[in-house]
C-alpha cells in the first residue's frame, strides 16, 4: 500500500479533520462483502463507519496512477448524479481531465460509430451503483477504473476502490478536491509547503 511518509503530520491531521467535518467516514446501513475490509465498525443505528486511514492511502495511490498517464485529457471522469457533476467539472478544470457530467450515452467507449466515441486510458467514477454502464464498457475495452465506493457499492470491474461517502455533496466535493490537489502536487504544479488556493467546491 502507498506510504504516507512524504506527507507531514500537520497536513495529515488537517486532511482528516476536513474528512470528518464533511462526513466522509459515514457509510450506509448495507455492506457489500468486498467493502468489508474498509469498514472500521458499525454504529448502534446500523450505519457503517469507513476507516479514513485506508481512504487516505487509496486516494494517494489513485493520484499516483493518474499522474502516470502521460496526457491528462486521457483521464475520463464520470458522474451521472447531480451532486457529483459540479465536482467533476471543477476537477477536470484543474487537472485537464475529460469530464462526462450527466447522462452517459451507452456505447461511448465501445461503439465507434457514435459521435461521442472516446478511448480514455483511465476512468474515474463517482458512484459505481449509478455509473454501472461506463464501468461495464471499460471492462470490455480494458480501461482501468478508479471509483469512490460507499459501503454498499458493488466493486465488480473496479480496479482501485477509494472508500468514502459518495452520497453527500460535501463528501464528494472534498474527495475530488483532495484528489486534484494530490495530482497537482505530484506533477509539481503546486508546492507541498503552501496551501492550495483552489477552494473546496460544494
Amino acid at each position: 500500500m502507498t506510504t504516507m511518509a512524504y506527507i507531514g503530520e500537520e497536513q495529515k491531521k488537517r486532511d482528516f479533520q476536513m474528512m470528518l467535518a464533511c462526513s466522509t467516514h459515514l457509510g450506509t446501513k448495507n455492506l457489500d462483502f468486498q467493502m468489508n475490509r474498509y469498514v472500521w465498525k458499525r454504529k448502534a443505528d446500523g450505519i457503517h463507519i469507513i476507516n479514513l486511514g485506508k481512504s487516505y492511502e487509496k486516494l494517494l495511490l489513485a493520484a499516483r496512477i493518474i499522474v502516470g498517464i502521460e496526457h491528462p485529457a486521457d483521464v475520463c471522469v464520470v458522474s451521472a448524479r447531480p451532486y457529483g457533476q459540479r465536482s467533476i467539472l471543477k476537477y477536470a478544470q484543474y487537472t485537464g481531465a475529460t469530464p462526462i457530467a450527466g447522462r452517459y450515452t451507452p456505447g461511448m467507449f465501445t461503439n465507434q460509430i457514435t459521435k461521442k466515441f472516446m478511448e480514455p486510458r483511465l476512468l474515474i467514477i463517482t458512484d459505481p451503483l449509478t455509473d454501472h454502464q461506463p464501468i461495464a464498457e471499460a471492462a470490455y475495452m480494458n480501461i482501468p477504473v478508479i471509483a469512490f465506493c460507499d459501503t454498499d457499492s458493488p466493486c465488480k470491474h473496479v480496479d482501485v476502490a477509494i472508500p468514502a461517502n459518495n452520497k453527500g455533496k460535501q463528501s464528494i466535493g472534498l474527495m475530488y478536491w483532495m484528489l486534484a490537489r494530490e495530482v497537482l502536487r505530484l506533477r509539481s504544479t503546486i508546492s507541498r509547503s503552501t496551501e492550495w488556493e483552489g477552494m473546496v467546491d460544494l
